[in-house]
C-alpha cells in the first residue's frame, strides 16, 4: 500500500486548507483511512478517521473545524481544515488500517510521507 499526501502549506490563522491523500496498491476491503499530525517536539496524535461506510471520528481539538471525507472510487481521503489556529501547525500524515476506526498510531500499518501545515498568527 502506498499513500501520497498533498495540500499542505502556509496559511494565516482563521484560514482554511484541504489535504488530500491518495492510496494505491493492494488495499484490503473495508479499510479505514486516518489523518494524524506531529508538531515539533511532540508525539504523533490522531486527528480524524473515516471508514468505508463514512463513519467518522475526530479528535476533540479539531471537532467542528475539520471535516474528513473520502472518495472510494479514487481511493482518496480528504481533510478540510477550517478556522485554523497556530496550534494546528504540524506535519500531517495519512494512514490506512483495516475495518475498525482507531485513534492509536500503532494500529495503522501503512503511512504516507507527511505534508507540512503552518498556521501563522
Amino acid at each position: 500500500v502506498q499513500l501520497q499526501a498533498s495540500g499542505g502549506g502556509l496559511v494565516q490563522a482563521g484560514g482554511s486548507l484541504r489535504l488530500s491523500c491518495a492510496a494505491s496498491g493492494r488495499l484490503f476491503s473495508n479499510y479505514v483511512m486516518g489523518w494524524f499530525r506531529q508538531a515539533p517536539g511532540k508525539e504523533r496524535e490522531f486527528v480524524a478517521g473515516i471508514n468505508d461506510r463514512d463513519g467518522t471520528n475526530y479528535a476533540s481539538s479539531v471537532k467542528g473545524r475539520f471535516t474528513i471525507s473520502r472518495d472510494n472510487g479514487k481511493n482518496t481521503v480528504y481533510l478540510q481544515m477550517n478556522s485554523l489556529k497556530p496550534e494546528d501547525t504540524a506535519v500531517y500524515y495519512c494512514a490506512v488500517r483495516g475495518t475498525v476506526l482507531g485513534t492509536s498510531p500503532s494500529g495503522y500499518p501503512y503511512w504516507g510521507q507527511g505534508t507540512l501545515v503552518t498556521v501563522s498568527s
